[in-house]
């Protein structure tokens, strides 16, 4: 391939919407490695409360993002058992990926958080009906085949940190499920939808549905704790980070989808391992940079071969859960009509 051929194939591919999509990755990127670090901090501090962690951010989102639509008086665009379920599955992947540094490293939890991506693609693909290139397809799969090392450095070929490393490679893994539903559902609301509506019903049930399962599973944890001002700033920390992750995201959802959200965050990893060399003092093997490489690569193929995106499904083409909101859409406004 000649120069000038290289030139125009990289000018048609990587253009200023690209270059824009990756910087919002970026900063979605800090927020992440910044919720991570807090999380990893209030686990090492002997604190076990994954549900608790995050009740600041939902309550932060509802009173910011529920004040601008209390002064819009609107009703709501999408009925609020879809908010609700939402939310729920979004508090259940902020759960078990937090109850995961308790068993594990920093650098397994947030490298093995981007199985959300290969979650995302099989969604995306069946609920949503978009549609992927070879090239976007081979650039994912070496993210998973990334994060497949990391996985067996904490089996014991390289010795991964943590008590118990596998229970907590496990649990991040069942919990980028929930993640990947939550994005995916985010996703096809922001495009259809109304993005200040979304990220405050989030806020709003994510809340609620913390306050239940805190009252069911951590009340003790919350009662033994020893608060401390290092506690308290990890916990203000991990409030303030998600709620920017969260008023941030839907900006890349929108734009683009839930599969390049994901993997622009990938680049946290590399905070991770900073976290763990320069902070936690311990050493990071080998395998580990084999697996940020390889999944750095492999978010570098999909960024510059992912063309526009399509139009989430419209009813005439047949999209089930296009077609469920949609007529719920109608209903309400002819019945505010009505009324």
């Amino acid at each position: 391939m000649s120069f000038l051929t290289s030139s125009a194939w990289w000018r048609s591919h990587v253009n200023l919407r690209t270059l824009y999509m990756l910087f919002l990755g970026q900063l979605l990127s800090f927020f992440l490695a910044l919720m991570s670090f807090t999380s990893s901090l209030i686990a090492n501090l002997g604190v076990d409360t994954p549900i608790t962690q995050t009740l600041f951010t939902y309550l932060l989102l509802a009173l910011v993002y529920g004040g601008i639509l209390l002064h819009r008086r609107e009703k709501l665009r999408v009925s609020w058992y879809w908010y609700l379920l939402l939310g729920f599955v979004d508090v259940q992947g902020n759960y078990l990926v937090n109850e995961a540094y308790q068993f594990s490293s920093i650098t397994s939890v947030t490298l093995l958080d981007c199985f959300t991506i290969a979650w995302v693609l099989i969604l995306t693909w069946i609920f949503l009906g978009t549609r992927y290139s070879i090239w976007q397809l081979f650039g994912a799969a070496l993210c998973v085949v990334g994060l497949g090392i990391v996985l067996l450095s904490d089996a014991g070929v390289a010795g991964g940190g943590g008590s118990q490393p596998l229970l907590g490679d496990v649990l991040v893994i069942a919990g980028t499920i929930f993640f990947a539903l939550s994005n995916v559902g985010e996703e096809f609301c922001v495009k259809k939808r109304d993005r200040i509506e979304v990220v405050c019903m989030i806020g709003v049930f994510g809340f609620l549905v913390s306050v239940c399962q805190i009252s069911i599973l951590e009340l003790k944890s919350l009662e033994s704790v020893e608060w401390s001002t290092d506690l308290i700033l990890a916990f203000v920390g991990y409030g303030l980070a998600g709620f920017m992750l969260y008023t941030l995201g839907p900006f890349v959802l929108q734009m683009s989808g839930a599969t390049l959200f994901n993997l622009s965050i990938l680049t946290s990893d590399m905070w991770a391992v900073v976290v763990r060399i320069f902070i936690y003092h311990q050493e990071v093997d080998w395998l580990y940079y084999l697996s940020f490489a390889i999944v750095v690569i492999g978010l570098i193929i999909y960024s510059v071969t992912e063309k526009e995106p399509d139009p989430v499904t419209s009813p005439e083409d047949g999209n089930p859960s296009y077609q469920i909101l949609e007529d719920e859409s109608a209903t309400s406004r002819n019945e505010s009509l009505a009324s």
